[in-house]
C-alpha cells in the first residue's frame, strides 16, 4: 500500500477496504484531471481483472498560463541530488522557425541526458503548445530513449517539435 494523502491505495488504487477503490484529488498529489482519469481507467480495469500499468514518473505535467509550461520526468534538483551525472540540451523559440511566426521570442526546451548512456531524463518546455509537445518526450522516455532519438528523427518544419532537435545538437555538442 502506498500513502497518499489521508487515503491508501495499492498499484491498482484500490484502498484497504478490498471493494473500495480511490483516483484522483481524493488520493493527493498530483490532482490533474488527465491523470485522475488515467487513475480512475486503471481502478476500473484492476475491479474487473483487467489491471493496466502505470508510471507515475512519467506523467506529463501542464499548467495552462501564458506562457504555457510543461514537463515529464525529473529535474535538475531531482537529478543534482540523486547525483546522477546529466547533461542539459537547450533549444529557444527564437531559435526555431515556428517561434518566429508566432512570435514567441521567450520559449524553450529543455532536455536532461545521462551524461554516459545518454538517456533522456527529463524535458521541460516553457511557451507556446508546450503542453501539447511534452508527449513527444513522454513517448521518448517511456520506450528508454536515448538524447540520440532526437538528434536522428527528422521533425515537420516548421513546427515547435523542431526544438526537440535543436536541444538534442545542442546538449550532444557539450560532450
Amino acid at each position: 500500500m502506498t500513502k497518499r494523502c489521508c487515503k491508501l491505495v495499492n498499484d491498482q488504487f484500490q484502498t484497504d477496504v478490498p471493494h473500495i477503490y480511490a483516483a484522483g484529488d481524493v488520493i493527493s498529489f498530483p490532482a490533474l484531471a488527465a491523470t485522475s482519469m488515467e487513475q480512475g481507467r486503471l481502478a476500473s480495469c484492476a475491479m474487473f481483472g483487467k489491471p493496466g500499468t502505470f508510471t507515475p514518473h512519467l506523467l506529463p505535467y501542464g499548467v495552462y498560463t501564458i506562457p504555457e509550461i510543461s514537463m515529464v520526468g525529473r529535474t535538475e534538483r531531482e537529478l543534482t541530488e540523486a547525483k546522477i551525472p546529466y547533461e542539459m540540451g537547450l533549444a529557444r523559440y527564437a531559435e526555431i522557425a515556428k517561434g518566429l511566426m508566432v512570435g514567441d521570442q521567450t520559449g524553450l526546451l529543455k532536455i536532461l541526458f545521462h551524461l554516459d548512456t545518454h538517456k533522456v531524463l527529463g524535458v521541460h518546455v516553457i511557451g507556446e503548445s508546450a503542453t501539447e509537445i511534452i508527449h513527444i518526450a513522454q513517448a521518448v522516455m517511456t520506450l528508454d530513449g536515448s538524447i540520440e532519438y532526437f538528434r536522428d528523427s527528422v521533425f515537420n518544419y516548421p513546427t515547435f517539435a523542431e526544438a526537440y532537435k535543436i536541444a538534442a545538437l545542442n546538449g550532444l555538442n557539450k560532450l
